[in-house]
């Protein structure tokens, strides 16, 4: 079975998802800082608001790929390399389950949309879903905020995944034109 999902994937592509993962891991430590500025004051976690823009690379490869599964599999290539390196935060093993949680979310959209990463509204729906998913999640296993902090940390987890998938749609639209590179099989 899982031979038979990864086959759906060329070569090309599994690397290019295991790139989006590593860039969304590499850009988390320089981005959560400066939304602390914004966020401190606030009492919302700093991850609420950067979640937008480092969520944006798991929205990215699948505009790119454009195939059902490939948010899931950049979500769980950064479960993997954040447990085994031991990363970015304090989350130990439920590390797996708070960065998988976003990219089943946006196969979920996307999946029930009928969409693949192909338009500004997939992209942008695909953002809400990522950033807000892993908030609430976070908040459940961590923070247990009460719900009025709650609702405003996620309401900025989908304004910020929003904006992040419109970044997304922005830097991938212009890659449409080389589709013939980007969807070839091997």
């Amino acid at each position: 079975m899982v031979k038979k999902f990864f086959s759906r994937f060329s070569t090309f592509e599994l690397i290019l998802l295991a790139l989006m993962a590593c860039l969304g891991i590499a850009t988390k430590p320089i981005i959560v800082p400066l939304t602390h500025i914004i966020t401190g004051p606030l009492f919302i976690p700093g991850g609420v608001i950067a979640g937008g823009f480092y969520m944006m690379w798991i929205v990215m490869g699948v505009a790119l790929v454009q195939k059902y599964g490939a948010a899931s599999i950049i979500a769980a290539v950064q479960a993997v390399v954040v447990m085994a390196l031991g990363i970015y935060g304090t989350h130990g093993f439920l590390s797996l389950f708070t960065y998988i949680l976003p990219g089943l979310a946006v196969d979920l959209v996307l999946l029930l949309s009928r969409h693949r990463g192909c338009c500004l509204a997939c992209c942008f729906a695909a953002g809400i879903a990522a950033n807000a998913s892993g908030t609430v999640l976070v908040n459940l296993v961590f923070f247990r905020l009460p719900l009025i902090p709650l609702l405003l940390s996620v309401s900025s987890a989908a304004l910020s995944g929003g904006l992040g998938g419109i970044i997304a749609y922005s830097v991938t639209k212009p890659l449409r034109g080389l589709g013939s590179l980007l969807h070839r099989r091997g």
